[in-house]
C-alpha cells in the first residue's frame, strides 16, 4: 500500500513574505516538493534574489511584487497570478512586520499597519484566493501564526493580538470552507533567526533567555519551518483543517 503523498508537483503556490526569512523557507520548502513557488512581497529586488536562487536549486519559482496593505491590489494581485501562472492551490499568508514599545507609547498608526498586515491581508488574500479553490473543490491555505498567539509577551501586545485573531480566522475559513475540500491551517514559529528578529538575537540577555526558556536550547533555523509547510500542503493533510502546528523547539510545551 503507498504511503502519504507529499509531492506537489503541478501544483501552485502563492508565498507572501517570500522574499527572506520563514517565507523564503517555506517558498523553498514547497518548490523543492514540486510545487511552482509565486513570490509576493514590496522589495522586488529581494523577491528576484530569491526566486534566482530557487530556480539555481532547480526549483520553478516566479515574483509578484505588491503591497498588501493596499486592500485593493489583493484581488487583482490573485487575478493575475492565475492568469499568468494557473489557479493557486495553495495560499501561504506569511507576509509580516514588528514593532515593539510599551503600552503607553505604542502609536497608533503602528497598531493599524499590525492589524492590517497581519490580520486584514490574509483575509482578503483568502477571499480572493478561495474563489477558484471553491471552483475546483481543492485547496490549501496556511496561515503564519506566531507562539504569542497562545503566549503573551510586554512590547508587543498589538502583534499578539493580530496572531491571536489570525488564529480564529484561521478556524473560522476551515470551517466555512470545509465543505469544498479546502483546507486552512496554521503554523506557529517559535523564535527563529530571522532578520525580523535581528535585535533580539543581538541582545545578549534576550539570546540567553530563549536558549534557556526553549526545551531544545536554541533559536529555530527557518529552514526547519519547511517540513511543516510542505506536509500542510500535501495531500497527505487532506484530513487536517482548523489546527496549528507549533514549530517552536518546545517552548509552549514546558512551564
Amino acid at each position: 500500500m503507498p504511503g502519504p503523498s507529499f509531492d506537489l508537483s503541478g501544483r501552485v503556490a502563492l508565498v507572501t513574505g517570500g522574499g527572506s526569512g520563514l517565507g523564503r523557507a517555506m517558498a523553498e520548502g514547497l518548490a523543492g516538493a514540486g510545487a511552482k513557488v509565486v513570490l509576493v512581497g514590496r522589495d522586488r529586488e529581494r523577491l528576484e534574489a530569491a526566486r534566482a536562487d530557487i530556480e539555481a536549486q532547480g526549483g520553478a519559482a516566479a515574483s509578484a511584487p505588491c503591497d498588501l496593505l493596499d486592500r485593493g491590489a489583493i484581488r487583482p494581485l490573485i487575478e493575475g497570478v492565475e492568469t499568468e501562472h494557473g489557479p493557486i492551490d495553495i495560499l501561504v499568508n506569511n507576509a509580516g512586520i514588528q514593532h515593539r514599545a510599551p503600552l503607553r507609547e505604542f502609536p497608533a498608526e503602528a497598531w493599524d499597519r499590525m492589524i492590517a498586515t497581519h490580520l486584514s491581508a490574509p483575509f482578503f488574500l483568502a477571499q480572493a484566493a478561495a474563489k477558484s479553490m471553491i471552483e475546483r473543490r481543492r485547496g490549501k491555505i496556511i496561515n503564519t501564526l506566531s507562539i504569542t498567539s497562545e503566549l503573551g509577551r510586554p512590547t508587543i501586545i498589538p502583534y499578539a493580538a493580530a496572531k491571536g485573531g489570525l488564529r480564529m480566522l484561521t478556524r473560522g475559513l476551515a470551517v466555512e470552507l470545509g465543505p469544498f475540500n479546502i483546507q486552512v491551517n496554521g503554523i506557529a514559529p517559535g523564535y527563529f533567526r530571522t532578520e525580523m528578529n535581528r535585535a533580539l538575537l543581538d541582545n545578549p540577555e534576550f539570546n540567553a533567555w530563549v536558549e534557556k526558556r526553549t526545551p531544545a536550547g536554541r533559536w529555530g533555523d527557518p529552514s526547519e519551518l519547511a517540513g511543516a509547510a510542505v506536509f500542510l500542503a500535501s495531500d497527505a493533510a487532506s484530513y487536517v483543517t482548523g489546527q496549528v502546528i507549533f514549530v517552536d523547539g518546545g517552548f509552549t510545551a514546558s512551564m
